[in-house]
């Protein structure tokens, strides 16, 4: 049986219990039950309980899609006007869901930004308990730095600054860059767990090395230094680089045409960016994966619990929303909410960048998908 074809809903449980109205005398002291409840800070469960038990998951936060083409000219008009130092710390412009009320939030769980530095800027370190990490879809210049390790930023770079690790970016070059920074500051902020401290005014370390020591320590395939044996937390990773990720997905679809198993669907070339102590993933609250579609492929449709953030890095192709078809393209950033209907069209070869809460709903249990044409 589907999870959608239970007719049986809350209030119609409630009217085939319910045989007779509450007299007047009733009625009233049901009103003075009420008053008193609600002066003494008490809410009764059954006149909440569609809200608070629905029967399939209702999110506020809505699908929607922010375009690059919008995107980027804000973020280069901030350039101009707002300065980059102590007090905002970070020019940085976040994604509000249209269904969550004003907050600067993509989803519930989920931060998104576009953040903007200009040529020979510096973003003075500091550091929170919120777990974050970058992604660049074009650009190069800038090097974040993560505990005195400088990480060079550059196309295609997936780049981890994990919670309570001191971090501030510094631009080498004349010309200014913008990237994407998640974190899970709604969750922390929900979860009242948040902590910050401000660092040095500039970065600790202003060198320029075109690979950061985490990645000559820990970025060498099936290698894992004895010098670290110990599960850490957060990926030790401090960047995962585009040419790996891109010979990954290369690899995966050529095998594909060899007639190997390696893709998750037909022409679905998928990776997953994980922690190399555990084999999970990166951070403990966020996941970060990679998507490759050949041109004319249509995943099936999806709803999970948990929600996502997609961005494509190239290509053409169409996410479908809760039934909404939204065609995107380079740079474009799409918000999947927990138990939205979705799928993705691929026009041409599509590559897609994406990050999500699964690891909070997986270690509560809370996980559930549902593919449209599966029963439950």
């Amino acid at each position: 049986m589907s999870v959608f074809d239970e007719a049986t809903t809350h209030e119609s449980a409630h009217n085939a219990m319910v045989a007779t109205e509450p007299t007047p005398e009733e009625a009233a002291e049901l009103e003075a039950m009420y008053a008193t409840m609600a002066k003494e800070n008490m809410i009764p469960l059954w006149t909440q309980i569609d809200e608070l038990m629905p029967m399939v998951p209702s999110p506020s936060a809505v699908p929607h899609v922010w375009r690059w083409n919008t995107l980027l000219p804000l973020a280069e008009r901030a350039g101009d006007l707002v300065p980059v130092g102590r007090g905002g710390e970070r020019r940085a412009i976040a994604l509000a869901n249209p269904g969550l009320k004003g907050l600067p939030y993509a989803t519930p769980t989920l931060w998104a930004a576009i953040q903007y530095l200009g040529g020979h800027e510096v973003a003075p370190e500091h550091r929170h308990s919120q777990n974050a990490f970058r992604f660049v879809v074009e650009g190069e210049g800038v090097w974040t730095v993560v505990n005195g390790d400088p990480v060079r930023m550059s196309r295609g770079d997936f780049l981890l600054t994990p919670g309570w690790n001191f971090h501030g970016h510094h631009n080498e070059t004349d010309q200014p860059m913008a990237w994407i920074d998640g974190l899970d500051i709604p969750f922390v902020h929900g979860m009242d767990a948040g902590f910050f401290e401000f660092g040095t005014e500039r970065v600790t370390d202003e060198a320029t090395p075109d690979i950061s020591r985490s990645e000559r320590l820990w970025a060498n395939p099936g290698l894992r230094p004895l010098s670290g044996l110990q599960n850490t937390t957060n990926s030790p990773i401090g960047a995962y680089r585009w040419v790996h990720t891109d010979r990954a997905l290369t690899e995966q679809l050529a095998l594909e045409d060899e007639g190997h198993p390696a893709t998750v669907g037909q022409g679905h070339a998928a990776v997953r960016f994980v922690n190399p102590t555990t084999g999970g993933d990166v951070m403990p609250t966020i996941r970060a994966e990679f998507h490759r579609l050949r041109a004319g492929v249509q995943t099936r449709t999806v709803r999970e619990v948990g929600s996502s953030v997609y961005q494509v890095f190239e290509g053409t192709g169409a996410f479908v929303l809760d039934g909404q078809t939204h065609r995107v393209e380079k740079g474009d950033m799409i918000v999947v909410p927990s138990w939205a209907a979705w799928s993705i069209q691929a026009e041409s070869q599509f590559d897609l960048f994406a990050f999500g809460d699964a690891p909070i709903y997986e270690r509560l249990a809370f996980n559930r998908t549902y593919i449209e044409g599966d029963s439950k």
